[in-house]
């Protein structure tokens, strides 16, 4: 995947492939096909990480800690950093400023 960490294991949660394929289901014509037929190669790549019963302790957990600081970030984004802190593992992100608002959670800047 990223050849500028070859050392890691990629996974991606399951809330991130719902978004995915709804990048999917919104294109239209040899535009979906295509999206579609990368989306699918894509994801035989990497494991998907289920939404468990602690991922949604750690979701329930970060959503009312940034909700209470008035630091609120994106429902599905809550999901995505709930499922990276039950994993102990880094987030991969272009979207630095977005995921440090959440104590613990390790943030990784793609190359």
């Amino acid at each position: 995947m990223d050849s500028s960490r070859p050392e890691c294991q990629f996974e991606i949660a399951a809330i991130t492939v719902a978004e995915l394929w709804h990048g999917v289901e919104r294109a239209i014509g040899a535009h979906r096909a295509r999206r579609q037929q990368y989306l699918q190669t894509f994801l035989t790549a990497l494991p998907i990480i289920p939404y468990t019963e602690e991922t949604a302790y750690e979701h329930a957990r970060i959503w009312a800690e940034l909700e209470a600081s008035g630091k609120m970030i994106g429902y599905y984004d809550l999901i995505v950093a709930a499922t990276a802190l039950e994993h102990k593992s880094a987030l991969a992100t272009f979207n630095q400023r977005h995921f440090a608002q959440i104590p613990g959670l390790k943030v990784i800047i793609p190359a």
